[in-house]
């Protein structure tokens, strides 16, 4: 080897490393879409064109919780104080329906004003990861995470006490545990260490 070969072989070793690098992973842009899925693993918020989704007038016998959330999560949109909101019942009583139907009527009423960021219960211990991303974001975002519960050993949860006690106030987190699965369903609002409100959510 001479060193007029020196510069090609250093070209190519470059080459190889950059192939071996592992790639930037994709960059959530919250003004994408109105509604996005958390994946922890990449650490990226995947846009939701289209969500399954039922209309809030087609949601019957729940009007006074439907209200409540409804308000709660207008205010939010608006910028004025608001609440978390943990929906509580057995499945197939309509919690993460009334949920999406909220976003939906809240967004047709304040075109974008919302973006809905679902998280699954397994990456709650990505929260802290997650709301670095949401802080990059001015646009308010309603954290949706179903069947949100906690075993007596799991100590996931300190990452949502830490939201729910210090998150930024452009977060609110709805989220809707199956537990207790024989409590007559209810709705609980709450922000931080402040009292929560408390409402038959059906029947």
């Amino acid at each position: 080897m001479t060193d007029r070969d020196l510069p090609a072989i250093l070209h190519r070793i470059a080459d190889a490393l950059e192939r071996l690098a592992p790639q930037a992973g994709p960059v959530g842009d919250l003004d994408a879409s109105d509604a996005f899925v958390w994946h922890a693993d990449r650490d990226w918020l995947e846009p939701v064109d289209q969500v399954n989704r039922i209309e809030i007038g087609l949601l019957r016998g729940i009007d006074r919780v439907r209200d409540i959330l409804l308000d709660n999560t207008d205010r939010f949109a608006a910028g004025f104080p608001a609440n978390n909101v943990l929906l509580w019942g057995a499945r197939g009583t309509g919690k993460s329906s009334l949920v999406k139907a909220a976003h939906a009527a809240v967004n047709e009423k304040r075109p974008h004003a919302l973006a809905l960021v679902e998280i699954h219960r397994e990456d709650i211990p990505s929260l802290p990861r997650l709301l670095s991303l949401l802080r990059r974001s001015t646009r308010r975002c309603l954290l949706f995470c179903d069947d949100l519960s906690f075993d007596q050993q799991d100590a996931s949860y300190k990452s949502m006490k830490a939201v729910l006690e210090g998150g930024p106030r452009r977060l609110a987190i709805h989220s809707g545990p199956c537990r207790p699965p024989r409590e007559t369903p209810r709705l609980i609002v709450g922000r931080g260490r402040s009292p929560a409100v408390r409402h038959d959510f059906l029947g």
